[in-house]
């Protein structure tokens, strides 16, 4: 998958897992649908796609945050962010923000970064 930014999307610190804020780019086409539903479902595909490329799943998340182009879209964002976690789903924030990074030929709407946990088989 492609950053877009001198970052790494998922770092490792003992058992806990940093996962870098994720845009509703997709990887194949480098491209944002315009609506904040389709780039909701996939920040949370391009999460569970890194995640996966670090052995991890979604339910070995334990926190996230939001961050909101317009506040008026969280009820929106959370039908789509309810199929993607399962219960007890993980601690989360969200927050209305000024802009979002300029990447692609749509305006960014919302990302969203992951603290995930998994214990070593040490």
């Amino acid at each position: 998958m492609q950053t877009y930014g001198p970052y790494t999307p998922v770092r490792q610190a003992g058992d806990t897992y940093y996962v870098s804020g994720q845009v509703g780019i997709d990887a194949k086409t480098g491209q944002a649908r315009s609506d904040v539903v389709a780039q909701t479902r996939q920040v949370l595909e391009n999460m569970r796609d890194y995640l996966h490329e670090a052995n991890l799943a979604m339910n070995d998340v334990v926190k996230v945050t939001i961050y909101l182009k317009h506040i008026a879209d969280f009820a929106a964002i959370n039908d789509v962010y309810q199929m993607f976690f399962e219960v007890p789903r993980p601690a989360r924030a969200c927050i209305e923000v000024s802009d979002l990074p300029h990447v692609g030929d749509k305006p960014l709407l919302v990302e969203m970064d992951a603290i995930a946990y998994k214990a070593s088989d040490a």
